[in-house]
């Protein structure tokens, strides 16, 4: 039984949230407005400022459904209440980040200069030359931007270089060592 999927999602002041059919849920708060189509099983109702979101039957595909179902929505709501930021750390000897009109300038260790547009869902803040957040309403798109910025340059084991999420702990290797 998803137990996640059994709870009710409160409904803050200020969001309207519309249901039509084949589960497609618009949601509009005071942050901005997001659409998804969720899968047709599931059965979603809004009533007294709470969403339940309810499965036909007990099958197993239904019951993982449920909860994602149910946590996707809550997302939603989330995000056009409160929003989604991802802080990540540049570390690196001469490794700094910079915000040039409306793109992201990463000098991580390459011959250039790495440069990341900035979408229309997706704001980039740089408050310093080795931090970098990224905010949005849509909790995928902020993870999926904060995720390629990091591929640009992961962090490695020996020196701890790279860009790292602010809470991630990169687990130090010790160097070679002179065997004879």
């Amino acid at each position: 039984m998803s137990r996640i999927g059994l709870k009710p999602i409160t409904v803050p002041a200020g969001v309207e949230i519309k249901v039509d059919e084949n589960n497609h849920i618009t949601v509009k708060g005071p942050k901005g407005s997001l659409e998804r189509t969720l899968v047709p099983q599931m059965k979603v109702e809004v009533k007294d400022g709470t969403i339940h979101v309810s499965r036909p039957d007990d099958t197993k595909e239904n019951k993982s459904l449920h909860g994602l179902t149910r946590t996707l929505v809550n997302n939603m709501v989330v995000g056009v209440t409160e929003g989604f930021e991802k802080k990540l750390e540049v570390n690196g000897v001469g490794y700094r980040a910079s915000k040039e009109g409306n793109k992201l300038v990463l000098n991580i260790g390459y011959s250039h200069p790495v440069e990341m547009p900035e979408t229309a869902d997706i704001q980039i803040d740089v408050p310093d030359a080795n931090h970098i957040t990224v905010k949005g309403i849509d909790k995928q798109k902020v993870g999926q931007f904060a995720a390629e910025v990091r591929g640009k340059r992961p962090p490695e084991p020996y020196k701890g270089k790279g860009i790292k999420y602010d809470y991630e702990v990169i687990r130090r290797k010790e160097g070679k060592t002179g065997a004879k």
